[in-house]
């Protein structure tokens, strides 16, 4: 679902803003951003959020692959590291200094953060159970 949002915004959707500046600083929070970044890169995001999605479903073996299974772990891995990391970053000063527009920083924190941590801990549990 994360995936089909950021394909939404890439074509031009707004939600949950009003008109993309409010969008920008909702879902990007960047300092002094008032526009969306561009389709293509929101697009390339859909992409690998999609990809990200789909892998632990070929580590476990639900989805057929031609992947070789250490490129697939590896995978793992890297995901869960890169989420962990995002998740930690919302509570840095560095992190919130970059993205203080609001309401992004205040929705970092509670929730897209958190977000990211969780999903980086079911990584780790998908890896440590298989």
């Amino acid at each position: 679902m994360i995936a089909v949002l950021h394909a939404y915004w890439a074509w031009g959707g707004l939600w949950p803003g009003h008109d993309e500046a409010s969008l920008a600083k909702t879902v990007v929070g960047a300092s002094g951003l008032e526009t969306m970044p561009p389709a293509g890169l929101t697009v390339l995001v859909a992409i690998l959020i999609f990809v990200a999605g789909l892998l632990p479903l070929i580590f476990v073996s639900g989805v057929p692959s031609i992947l070789p299974a250490s490129l697939v772990w590896m995978g793992m891995v890297l995901l869960a590291a890169i989420f962990l990391v995002r998740g930690v970053l919302a509570f840095t000063p560095i992190f919130r200094g970059r993205h203080p527009q609001q309401p992004f920083a205040t929705l970092d924190r509670r929730f897209y953060g958190p977000l990211c941590l969780v999903i980086g801990v079911g990584y780790v549990l998908v890896l440590a159970l298989a």
